[in-house]
């Protein structure tokens, strides 16, 4: 079984090294690819000015994080989420920074550093996939139909649920989602439990057969020759 998070973070700037502080979290739980419904949101107390560059692109205002826990309030709980699974991430060397630096305010007790080399980013997914195109969020969905009428501005967590359906679709597509809904969690771990369970071979073909098929199929096999490549491959033609 396969457990990633695909995360995204929203923050009041650009510069993580020079005191810009993360103010949102979203993480998405995906299960060989597929989205489970499990979902990790919060809010961030900066205790810092979001500056008005950030706020036209997200939104989020001073009074919106005035009474929101800081970031050492929901570490434990983000890192208990996260656990052991494979971080999936867009442009992923800024989310991973400023992750970064806020485990580093911690001092001892703060989690390990995110090896950004562990990380999936999506980003550098894109570009080898589409080399020379836009690969922002906004143009992958464009190219995708993903549909992004939801999203007038940037938030954590729809970000995240849309680069979840993106990151499929950098994979190869969507026959990984088993035709379930996200909103069907427990469904989706059934029947993950069950492919899992063992490799399914298989019906012998004569019980997708009629007697009357079995019949016409045998007497071609018999016209074909005793030297027929068929026979060299069916022993038995009835099971073809």
């Amino acid at each position: 079984m396969l457990r990633e998070i695909v995360l995204d973070t929203e923050t009041t700037g650009t510069d993580a090294r020079g005191g810009d502080r993360l103010i949102e979290i979203g993480c998405v739980e995906l299960i060989n690819h597929v989205q489970t419904g499990q979902t990790f949101h919060r809010l961030v107390n900066p205790q810092r000015a979001v500056s008005e560059g950030a706020f036209a692109v997200h939104g989020i205002s001073d009074a919106m994080l005035a009474d929101k826990p800081v970031f050492a309030d929901i570490v434990d709980a983000f890192v208990k989420f996260c656990g052991d699974a494979r971080l999936v991430i867009h442009n992923a060397p800024f989310d991973v920074g400023f992750l970064n630096m806020e485990y580093g305010r911690l001092g001892p007790a703060a989690p390990p550093q995110i090896v950004l080399e562990d990380v999936v980013d999506t980003l550098l997914l894109a570009r080898r996939r589409h080399p020379g195109a836009a690969n922002n969020l906004d143009a992958l969905c464009n190219r995708y139909g993903i549909d992004t009428t939801r999203r007038v501005k940037h938030g954590a967590l729809l970000d995240a649920q849309i680069l979840a359906e993106v990151y499929v679709e950098l994979l190869g597509g969507k026959q990984t989602s088993l035709g379930l809904s996200v909103a069907e969690p427990a469904e989706t771990a059934a029947v993950l439990a069950a492919v899992d369970s063992g490799p399914v071979g298989p019906r012998p073909m004569r019980s997708r057969l009629t007697d009357p098929e079995r019949e016409r199929h045998a007497a071609f096999v018999a016209g074909l020759g005793t030297n027929a490549v068929w026979r060299e491959y069916m022993s038995d033609p009835e099971t073809a």
